[in-house]
């Protein structure tokens, strides 16, 4: 190569250069502001998560602390001290009106599950699941037909709690005297995918309880 043509080349690639180191002075700060995005939403989301992982931790413990306690009524004041807020505290509601209905106080586990079956702020699931133990802590002090209308919304399909909800309308149906209506809601249990094993064995034995075929579900 002749010696202008080397130096075009040099001064070609050292305008090159130039645009280059230009560029970067000029445009270069984005790269970094992008980089330390980057970095600082990474590092905050790790933060995030072992935030939530240890506030989940912190309520299981307070929880299971709680429930550790010897009598209901220090489980009860036990569980009603758990700082927490949200969905979070409907469960903690929940399992409050248990112990009171384990325990025999019935009154005070129903006017809890009352107040969150009625809480319109709360999701629907957690508001399904308060109605559904209302229904099974009234028993039959409730009459029959209203035990059926809450009882019918929760047993659409698609619904969280069908099975549950069918196997406690076919009850009513049994216990009004509709034996045949009765079975067929069982035998929707049975066919019914969400239905645990157990709720399914229910199912059988009321079914062959009731004078039903199994060979019919």
């Amino acid at each position: 190569m002749s010696n202008p043509e080397s130096f075009i080349e040099e001064v070609t690639e050292e305008v090159r250069r130039e645009r280059l180191f230009g560029l970067f002075r000029r445009y270069g700060w984005i790269a970094v502001v992008a980089v330390l995005l980057l970095v600082g939403g990474t590092a905050y989301n790790e933060w995030q998560k072992t935030r939530a992982r240890n506030s989940a931790q912190a309520l299981g413990d307070g929880i299971m602390a709680a429930l550790d306690q010897p009598g209901t009524a220090a489980r009860v004041a036990a569980l009603d001290a758990v700082a927490v807020t949200g969905d979070a505290a409907a469960l903690v509601a929940l399992l409050a009106a248990g112990e009171q209905i384990d325990a025999g106080e019935t009154e005070a586990g129903v006017a809890r599950l009352r107040a969150l079956a009625d809480a319109t702020d709360l999701p629907l699931l957690y508001r399904q699941l308060a109605t559904l133990k209302l229904i099974l802590a009234q028993g039959t002090t409730v009459a029959a037909d209203e035990r059926r209308a809450a009882l019918e919304p929760l047993s659409a399909p698609g619904q969280p709690f069908r099975p549950l909800a069918l196997e406690q309308l076919a009850l009513i149906e049994a216990e009004t005297g509709a034996a045949d209506a009765a079975l067929e809601l069982l035998r929707e249990v049975l066919n019914d995918a969400q239905a645990s094993p157990g709720l399914r064995q229910r199912a059988s034995q009321l079914i062959v309880a009731l004078g039903g075929s199994l060979g019919d579900a």
